[in-house]
């Protein structure tokens, strides 16, 4: 109760290393069990990016310090706003060679809106490119940029490796070890409101987690009073009845692990089992009169795509959930604590709705691994009226790339919509940054890692809804469509394999209707790949070459969502992803069209 507690989050672009501080951070202060780190997900140590927002605590000089690490992605942004509203500073980690990007503006202007001063933390100053001084300036840039305070630009600047778990204040000083970034946290954060006697609870909730034994879980933040075990509260938000619950369980946090706990007192985070209807942004407490505390708002989504169950020949041989109400229950189940989600129900069609392709798309994956199959159709945006105007989601790109690529990323987002606003050279490289629609960015990411040969980095954020701009020019590929069902073989697809680019290797299984590449000149051809070499008994020099496949390219729920054209369903499986047509005979989609 006594004990002063400084509430703080991480936040970054993408891969700036925000985890990889909050892990030194734990291991310097002895929080850390073993290898224990923040990505505890599957997909996030796969991936190495962070998708869902974690709460830690470590103790520094007598000090509880609450830490949240949160994405760094723009798809998954809305976790981002809910955690700003339940801390009180923020560790602002930039790449001393990159300097701000996309999501650094993103997250920044959240912050600098709600009143907070960040520390601005400019990490991986051992990279060759490191330019710890420029990328200074162009974060204060950016603060004026944005409109902050003549408080919150006199940030203070800690230089870290955040890998090596060494920081420093000054760029002169010796790297020993994180306590700099400790020290200053302490000194620039103002404490947490402490316990007062007799004043009633307030916490509010900023995010949810679900236990298969305890159900719903509220993860937050205690403003005044204190909560216990076994409590009955009272749950109220704006314009709504007031809910009743009682706290089965309460934790609280200690490194990452979740520590149970009989009570908590103001300033605190916590985990809450037991109030099952609660939502983001509520309050609760114990007493009928007291304020409710202001609303979180989370921005709606940009791009939608339905689901449903998978009705192609090869249907239910993997998956263990199969059917439309066993769809509908698991995605129920993620609305509950991926807030960021929106999901409409049409017969046994779904609706999700979310914040970019990549939030739907480990979603899936997700689904996927727990043993779901089902079928999606072709990502689109949401199209809304605003004020008699028919309008979309619009991106800003900001683009790295060796100078030598310029041309062609140019070229093609001008053909989709976009249009250049800034251009840097530094070096051998080239930053662009473009605005331009939603829409135009669907299925460009392969697109540009061919034209950068995978040199290039790509990143970008969701401005605002704006006026329609019309069709969009996109690159044309057709679709290769099987025409017969059985094994695809080898003899087949070395015929095939100079008309375009193929996903499928020799000895898969097909089906009638099945797409398995595409054509380069962009019409639809339909094909046999499971055609046989024709047997005699008469041999002629020269008529037994070697077949040579090349490699296919496999598919992933990222490429097939972008290479999708609109008459198509992505067959997501278990074991297999696969592409096929929604009518798939010849006859059906000659009707169709």
């Amino acid at each position: 109760m006594s004990q002063e507690i400084r509430n703080i989050a991480i936040i970054a672009h993408v891969d700036h290393g925000k985890t990889t501080l909050t892990d030194g951070l734990m291991e310097f202060t002895g929080s850390r069990e073993g290898d224990a780190s923040m990505d505890n997900n599957a997909l996030e140590q796969e991936r190495g990016i962070t998708i869902y927002a974690k709460n830690t605590s470590v103790t520094y000089k007598d000090t509880k310090i609450n830490i949240v690490d949160t994405p760094g992605h723009a798809d998954f942004g809305s976790e981002v706003e809910r955690v700003l509203r339940s801390i009180d500073s923020v560790l602002l980690v930039v790449d001393a060679q990159e300097g701000p990007m996309p999501q650094t503006r993103f997250v920044l202007k959240k912050s600098l809106e709600l009143g907070l001063k960040p520390i601005v933390v400019i990490n991986k100053i051992d990279k060759p490119a490191a330019d710890p001084d420029h990328c200074e300036e162009l974060v204060l840039e950016l603060f004026l940029e944005l409109g902050a305070s003549d408080e919150q630009s006199s940030f203070p600047v800690v230089y870290a490796i955040g890998r090596d778990g060494v920081a420093k204040r000054k760029m002169e000083d010796e790297l020993v070890d994180l306590s700099p970034v400790l020290d200053t946290v302490l000194e620039h954060v103002a404490p947490a409101k402490g316990y007062v006697e007799d004043e009633a609870l307030r916490a509010q909730v900023f995010n949810l987690g679900y236990d298969n034994f305890l159900g719903r879980l509220a993860v937050a933040r205690i403003y005044d009073g204190k909560i216990a075990k076994g409590q009955q509260v009272l749950i109220k938000a704006e314009g709504e009845e007031i809910k009743k619950g009682k706290v089965v369980k309460l934790s609280g946090y200690e490194g990452v692990r979740q520590v149970e706990i009989n009570e908590a007192f103001a300033g605190d985070i916590v985990l809450i089992a037991g109030l099952e209807d609660i939502n983001i942004g509520e309050t609760i407490t114990d007493k009928e009169n007291a304020e409710i505390l202001p609303a979180i708002s989370v921005d709606e989504p940009t791009v939608g795509m339905q689901f449903l169950v998978n009705s192609s020949p090869f249907a239910g041989r993997e998956g263990k959930y199969v059917t439309s109400r066993q769809i509908g229950e698991r995605l129920e189940k993620e609305m509950e604590i991926n807030v960021g989600l929106q999901v409409e129900r049409q017969g046994d069609v779904y609706d999700v709705y979310g914040r970019g392709e990549m939030h739907i798309a480990i979603l899936l994956e997700n689904m996927r691994r727990e043993g779901y199959e089902l079928s999606v159709s072709q990502p689109k945006v949401i199209i809304k009226e605003i004020d008699g105007v028919k309008s979309e989601p619009f991106e800003e790109v900001t683009i790295d790339i060796p100078s030598e690529f310029q041309g062609p990323v140019i070229e093609r987002l001008s053909n989709r919509g976009f249009i250049m606003q800034n251009m840097v050279p530094h070096e051998n490289q080239v930053r662009l940054l473009f605005e331009g629609p939603t829409r135009g960015l669907l299925g460009y990411k392969n697109q540009f890692i061919i034209d950068t040969k995978g040199e290039g980095i790509l990143a970008s954020r969701f401005i605002e809804f704006r006026k329609y701009v019309g069709e969009i020019k996109k690159r044309q590929v057709g679709s290769m469509i099987s025409m017969a069902t059985g094994k695809a073989l080898g003899f087949s697809l070395f015929g095939l394999q100079d008309r375009g680019e193929l996903y499928i290797g020799a000895g898969e299984e097909v089906y009638e209707g099945m797409v398995i590449g595409n054509t380069s000149k962009g019409e639809e051809m339909t094909v046999n790949p499971t055609k046989g070499k024709q047997l005699t008994n008469v041999r002629a020099s020269g008529s037994d070459d070697a077949i040579n496949l090349v490699p296919h390219r496999p598919l992933s729920i990222e490429i097939g969502l972008e290479i999708m054209q609109i008459d198509e369903y992505l067959e997501v499986c278990p074991k297999s992803i696969r592409l096929r047509k929604q009518g798939l005979k010849e006859s059906d989609r000659k009707k169709t069209k």
